[in-house]
């Protein structure tokens, strides 16, 4: 079982077909004499021509991180329009249902996650998975996502996990690094353990998901700054969309639970993942999402008075320079408010 249960020879005696059998898919298995013939025993040329990702001999089996792998190559060539091949992924089904993905390590899984989504198509890395049964294995809290009703009039799309797959989509057009892609996979958790009985409403869906964002990132080691952003993606990204409508003070009460004047590259990052989220609907792809600038803008003018500015007229100092500083902050940000919304109403 696993990618240490065989024995490995390498010697002279192996030929270069043998070598070239045990490799994952025959556009891998393919090499090159020095004057430039083409060894292909296993037609990796013609699946290349037919755009198939096939899997060179049953020797595929031994590693299950080619389950991964094979996802992500299927990630990468998407849009060449590279599919997986039927009979690979049977194979790969059977390897999931023999058991064969529990003997990977949370640093392989986590590495070619992440690899995946850096690609063009981390939706079909998702799809791929889910498809042969890894992402059950591997994801529950992302496969129990499929299937799971959301309102019409919010979601055209209905379907949370397809919610999923087209924030990932934005988040790829809108070139969003990885960490914030990652923050975008696992928004939405809470939504899968939703109670059947409010359903497709899914009050409360934030707070449920925090413990499901924690609990994956915990089982494959995720880095602390890529957990960190996915937990308040996952708790405040509904905070986002209605940012509008805060009072100031709710306002300034957000941007310190979202720590955003100290981490303003993060804070930013929040920004871009409750966008790809607002877009990721059937229909919403173009649909402007001001609240990202407004939200920015708010930030500037919080930031903008320091304590400094205080001390200076006042000569306050601890937590009496604290309360003063945030009601100053509050009263700067009632204007902004008051001032955004004449300029919007004039519009």
């Amino acid at each position: 079982t696993g990618y240490h249960g065989f024995m490995c020879e390498a010697t002279p005696v192996i030929s270069l077909e043998q070598d070239l059998e045990r490799r994952d898919l025959t556009i891998n298995a393919m090499a090159q004499d020095d004057s430039g013939n083409i060894i292909d025993p296993y037609g990796g040329q013609v699946d290349l021509q037919n755009k198939l990702l096939r899997h060179v001999s049953p020797a595929f089996g031994e590693d299950p991180l080619r389950v991964l792998r094979v996802a992500r190559f299927a990630a990468r060539y998407a849009s060449l329009g590279f599919k997986v091949a039927h009979e690979t992924m049977m194979l790969m089904q059977n390897m999931v249902n023999a058991g064969e993905l529990q003997h990977l390590t949370a640093e392989r899984v986590w590495l070619e996650t992440h690899k995946a989504l850096t690609e063009n198509h981390p939706d079909v890395y998702i799809e791929v998975l889910r498809e042969s049964g890894a992402l059950q294995v591997l994801f529950p809290e992302l496969a129990q996502l499929f299937g799971v009703p959301q309102r019409p009039e919010y979601h055209p799309e209905i379907d949370t996990g397809v919610h999923l797959l087209m924030c990932l989509q934005v988040a790829v057009k809108n070139q969003l690094n990885p960490r914030t892609r990652f923050a975008v996979l696992l928004h939405d958790l809470g939504k899968g353990i939703t109670p059947k009985d409010i359903l497709p409403r899914h009050i409360g869906h934030e707070a449920r998901g925090l413990p499901l964002v924690q609990t994956l990132c915990a089982r494959y080691k995720v880095p602390k700054d890529y957990q960190q952003l996915a937990e308040i993606v996952c708790v405040y990204h509904l905070e986002c969309h209605r940012v509008v409508e805060l009072q100031a003070k709710t306002l300034w009460h957000k941007l310190q639970q979202l720590d955003a004047l100290r981490r303003p590259e993060r804070f930013d990052e929040f920004l871009q993942a409750c966008k790809a989220d607002a877009q990721g609907r059937l229909g919403w792809e173009d649909k402007p999402y001001p609240q990202v600038e407004y939200f920015r803008q708010a930030r500037q003018v919080a930031a903008a008075i320091t304590p400094k500015d205080l001390t200076n007229a006042s000569g306050l100092t601890g937590q009496a320079l604290g309360d003063a500083l945030s009601l100053a902050r509050i009263h700067a940000l009632q204007q902004f408010k008051k001032h955004y919304q004449q300029e919007h109403h004039a519009s």
